[in-house]
């Protein structure tokens, strides 16, 4: 069964950074595609940045030119650099590893940017 280690979400000012990591007990040959998304209270969960196996990527609208989806096969990991953060980008963030074995998410890790 496929695990995922989420880390890296805290407290941030307005204008801050953070960087989430997304750690996955699976070769990185079964995965296909990782995915960041997050929700907000009282939303529904969005899509924020997926990266392919081939290392396609696709962000959302709200976040392009900020955030950035890399990925450390040698880790099996996958990251996400958040800049310029604001209020609105506050909301528990999920990692989503579709791979050979299925749709797997992590547990979520919470980002909060005060004002």
């Amino acid at each position: 069964q496929v695990q995922l280690v989420e880390s890296g979400g805290g407290l941030v000012q307005a204008g801050g950074s953070l960087r989430l990591s997304c750690a996955a007990s699976v070769s990185r040959f079964s995965v296909k595609t990782v995915g960041w998304y997050r929700q907000a209270p009282g939303k529904q969960r969005e899509l924020v940045a997926r990266i392919t196996d081939l290392g396609s990527t696709n962000y959302a609208d709200s976040v392009k030119g900020r955030f950035t989806i890399s990925r450390d096969n040698a880790k099996n990991t996958v990251y996400l650099q958040m800049n310029s953060l604001t209020p609105e980008d506050t909301a528990v963030y999920y990692c989503n590893v579709v791979s050979l074995f299925g749709d797997v998410w992590g547990q979520g890790t919470q980002v909060t940017v005060s004002s």
